[in-house]
């Protein structure tokens, strides 16, 4: 059954249905790391409107969730690659065993 939690992102308050602790404890880093970077940007551009450090937020966290992903696909790539060239090596001692 989904907990309701809460969390506060610029000193507001907004309620998610967590699914198991798990899935709680993501979002609450999920809302701290928002915050930090929210935080950082409040001291670097004072007096900017609270919507437009938001987006800079927003747009740090797709640019970095993109180059995670970026560098998972180039794992699974070289993963791909070794069970293939795993894959040769045992059939060439296979054929060579006969």
């Amino acid at each position: 059954m989904a907990q309701k939690i809460s969390v506060r992102i610029a000193d507001r308050t907004y309620y998610f249905n967590a699914s198991s602790p798990e899935e709680e404890e993501v979002i609450r880093q999920g809302a701290e790391s928002v915050n930090k970077r929210l935080s950082g940007f409040l001291s670097n551009y004072p007096g900017k409107p609270l919507t437009d450090l938001l987006a800079f937020v927003a747009l740090n966290e797709g640019i970095s969730r993109i180059g995670v992903q970026k560098e998972l696909d180039a794992w699974k790539k070289a993963e791909q690659s070794l069970r293939r060239q795993t894959d040769s090596y045992l059939e060439n001692i296979e054929k060579d065993s006969r």
